[in-house]
């Protein structure tokens, strides 16, 4: 059985979701599975891990292009591990792999370092950029909100309100509220 996989990062881009399931779709795969969440947070990648729950011996898993399914290498060979142990395949459209046979597995090992290694040096320029900025004096970076409301955050604490509700009524993540109640009191110490 053809078992599909889609996955955008975000909400806003249904049309690319649409464009993943009509060319699985026309592939063959029998079975879809999708989802709109970032390639980061493997943690909540369910429609991923349910694929794979799935697919059965003799089964190959379908993705439209390699960054679809994983984002590092070592991901990949994790998630081809989990494939493997199972017996099933993995074809890939956008590159016309499938590591049912032995030159496509060496094929996508081989693409997949290539792609990391990429995005290593990209993260790198970035990386290099920012810097430049900075020394020029042309990139402060992110203003930190939550500082600027630490006065509030001991006040409501002060009146015996709870970190997660000073979070909501400030519009500041719980772990600031908690950083600031924190160095609060280290500095009474």
């Amino acid at each position: 059985m053809l078992i599909g996989y889609a996955r955008t990062s975000t909400l806003d881009q249904k049309a690319g979701l649409e464009a993943q399931r009509r060319d699985l779709t026309a592939s063959g795969c029998e079975r879809v599975f999708e989802e709109q969440v970032s390639s980061v947070d493997v943690v909540k990648r369910e429609a991923l891990a349910e694929a794979l729950a799935f697919a059965r011996q003799g089964d190959t898993l379908v993705v439209t292009k390699l960054d679809r399914l994983a984002r590092s290498v070592a991901h990949l060979v994790e998630i081809l591990g989990q494939l493997e142990a199972k017996g099933v395949a993995l074809r890939i459209l956008g590159m016309g792999i499938d590591t049912s046979t032995p030159t496509g597995k060496l094929m996508l090992t081989i693409l997949g370092g290539v792609a990391e290694f990429e995005r290593e040096i990209m993260l790198e320029r970035q990386r290099e950029g920012i810097a430049k900025a900075k020394a020029e004096g042309k990139y402060k970076g992110r203003a930190p909100t939550a500082r600027a409301k630490a006065d509030q955050v001991l006040k409501l604490h002060g009146e015996g309100i709870g970190g997660t509700e000073i979070a909501k009524r400030l519009g500041i993540g719980r772990a600031s509220v908690y950083r600031i109640l924190d160095d609060a009191q280290k500095a009474e110490v």
